[in-house]
């Protein structure tokens, strides 16, 4: 028979087990009750949802990136600065073909494609660095958060690239897909956006990846133990390389997204900051910070709550730049609960 001190450490350990499993739903809940509680049908009407989601698609795309980079462990404090680096080159890229009386659709695409790779480039950097330089990850990604910026802002002169775009790399932000039945105040149809498409589009493939797909299971398995998994054969400096070359790609699409919603890329201020909130909607998602262990899927939701977590400080009138110090005291606070978990 149990005595009650082992009764006590039995339902602990229950608790801490559900909280680590289902805490960030829980989490999810209360903020929830709390914006329907002080805004009523403001917080629950479509187009207030599709506001939320729209602008947190792209930090919510970095964040996917970053879990897998986390899993692996690693970290990647330059995805800020990746964003605005791939953007500028790409919408200067896009500039220059216009100029040459190349078509929008073609100067566009081009574009495109260049923010992309150069997205990847510098996460393959990244990946060099870490992997074949054996540089500390933390180390390593400090120096692209200053490397890349700085790169970004001589190309512009540290000023704003404009895009020459008449319409359609603006299109591309703005855009999305009608949804029937749904219209905002003045009776305009709400659209989902294309942001959003890809974000959930990506997170799907993500979580399906780590679940399913043999690249995730190594991933799991680097991040878990990396001596067991170099003794059952796993090729380790591969499967890192290829994470940060992918979490590259997640923030040139990152910085797509970003720059054709603004058609114009601000090198001092595009991605400032976005390493935070990505790396805060990881942690509230229940991702271990000591590699192994993750769910996209609550990485989203950590996404969400960010979103609702703004949303209530902005409606309280509590100043902007308190936001970032509510922000850290979340991550703290995850990472409090995950390490009582698994005490």
């Amino acid at each position: 028979m149990l005595s009650m001190n082992d009764r006590f450490a039995s339902t602990l350990r229950t608790t801490q087990e559900l909280l680590q499993q289902w805490g960030v739903v829980v989490a999810f809940v209360v903020l929830f009750g709390i914006s329907t509680w002080n805004q009523g049908f403001d917080f629950l009407n479509a187009e207030n949802f599709r506001a939320l989601l729209n602008s947190h698609a792209p930090v919510g795309i970095l964040a996917i990136g970053m879990t897998l980079v986390i899993i692996c462990g690693g970290i990647d404090l330059s995805v800020g600065s990746i964003v605005v680096l791939a953007a500028a080159i790409g919408v200067t890229t896009m500039n220059a073909l216009i100029e040459r009386s190349t078509s929008e659709s073609n100067a566009v695409l081009v574009g495109a494609i260049v923010t992309l790779l150069c997205g990847v480039a510098a996460g393959s950097l990244n990946g060099v660095l870490v992997v074949f330089g054996r540089i500390a990850p933390f180390i390593a990604t400090l120096g692209g958060l200053a490397a890349f910026r700085s790169m970004s802002l001589a190309v512009a002169d540290a000023g704003e690239i404009r895009s020459q775009s008449a319409t359609l790399f603006g299109s591309l932000g703005r855009g999305g897909i009608p949804l029937p039945f749904l219209e905002n105040a003045v009776g305009k149809q709400l659209t989902l956006s294309y942001s959003t498409v890809i974000f959930f589009s990506l997170a799907a493939i993500a979580q399906w990846m780590l679940s399913r797909a043999r690249f995730g299971r190594h991933i799991i398995a680097v991040g878990a133990n990396e001596t067991a998994a170099r003794y059952a054969g796993l090729p380790i400096a591969w499967i890192r390389f290829r994470v940060y070359a992918l979490m590259g790609l997640f923030a040139g699409i990152a910085a797509l997204i970003q720059s054709s919603r603004m058609n114009s890329v601000s090198t001092a201020q595009l991605g400032l900051g976005n390493e935070l909130d990505a790396i805060a909607a990881v942690v509230i998602g229940g991702t271990s910070l000591r590699g192994g262990f993750g769910r996209v899927w609550g990485t989203v939701v950590g996404v969400l709550i960010l979103g609702m977590i703004t949303n209530i400080l902005t409606i309280s009138g509590v100043s902007p730049y308190w936001q970032g110090a509510v922000k850290g005291g979340v991550i703290v606070l995850a990472v409090l609960v995950q390490r009582g978990s698994r005490g």
